[in-house]
């Protein structure tokens, strides 16, 4: 139990800018094995970003609280994931070969495609969340954070690591996943859902599931054909994508 707590303060740090305990135990393997909490980092993203707007919403009118839900999700990742987006997004815009596209992703300045990659899935995720009314937006933000995290996570079990240099951010847990770590590391992210389909009875929720499988289907073809695998700047683009397509079948199913 002590040992699973180290490691999930291994995942907490990794993920989040979060302040740690000074004696976690820390190290590769241990940052490795941590992947299997990747969706219960969801939750506490996703649990912060809706407190956020429930808490604001009292103040604010509605398009104010999401903003500054979405504004607390970034501060409380540093914008990992985003940063992976916008990176993928100037990468495989920008690159025409493997090395070109890997390069281009390890350098730190944004460039066009990155920016406008974020505008445009910012501005997704603000308009999507905007449709829903209070209660399923605050589910919407629940279900999203965890459910994606672990779309993305399905990576490192079906795909290969490609970048071999150290100074990749992404190198600790670039390792095979386990089958049985897969299949909890599904438990945890299924769980907000599940509590959403029995309280609220909505079994439409299930529609999500084949978008997110398509969502990991291309974007498996997409990576491999052009890299011959995944980086961790793939991993964070793929959480951002199915997080909005979360969000869109949300709409889809409430409107």
């Amino acid at each position: 139990m002590q040992q699973q707590l180290h490691i999930f303060l291994n995942a907490l740090m990794f993920y989040t800018r979060i302040p740690v305990p000074a004696w976690m135990k820390h190290d590769d393997e241990m940052l490795n094995k941590a992947t299997i909490y990747f969706p219960v980092i969801g939750w506490i993203v996703g649990g912060i970003s809706a407190l956020i707007f429930y808490t604001f919403s009292f103040i604010f009118n509605p398009d104010i609280a999401i903003l500054l839900s979405v504004v607390a999700s970034i501060l409380t990742t540093g914008a990992f994931h985003e940063d992976g987006f916008a990176d993928v997004c100037d990468g495989f815009g920008g690159g025409w070969t493997k090395e070109k596209i890997l390069e281009i992703m390890k350098d730190s300045r944004v460039g066009t495609y990155g920016s406008v990659g974020l505008i445009l899935i910012l501005g997704l995720k603000f308009f999507s969340l905007e449709t829903l009314d209070n209660q399923t937006l605050i589910w919407a933000l629940m279900v999203s954070h965890p459910l994606s995290r672990f779309v993305a996570l399905s990576f490192i079990y079906t795909h290969e690591y490609v970048r071999e240099d150290a100074l990749s951010k992404a190198k600790p847990i670039a390792k095979q996943l386990p089958l049985n770590d897969l299949l909890t590391a599904f438990l945890f992210a299924f769980l907000p859902f599940f509590v959403y389909v029995i309280i609220t009875h909505n079994f439409f929720l299930f529609l999500v599931f084949p978008p997110l499988i398509l969502v990991h289907l291309y974007l498996g073809y997409y990576f491999k054909k052009w890299i011959g695998g995944y980086t961790g700047d793939c991993l964070g683009a793929t959480q951002q994508v199915a997080e909005v397509v979360i969000y869109l079948v949300f709409v889809a199913i409430s409107a």
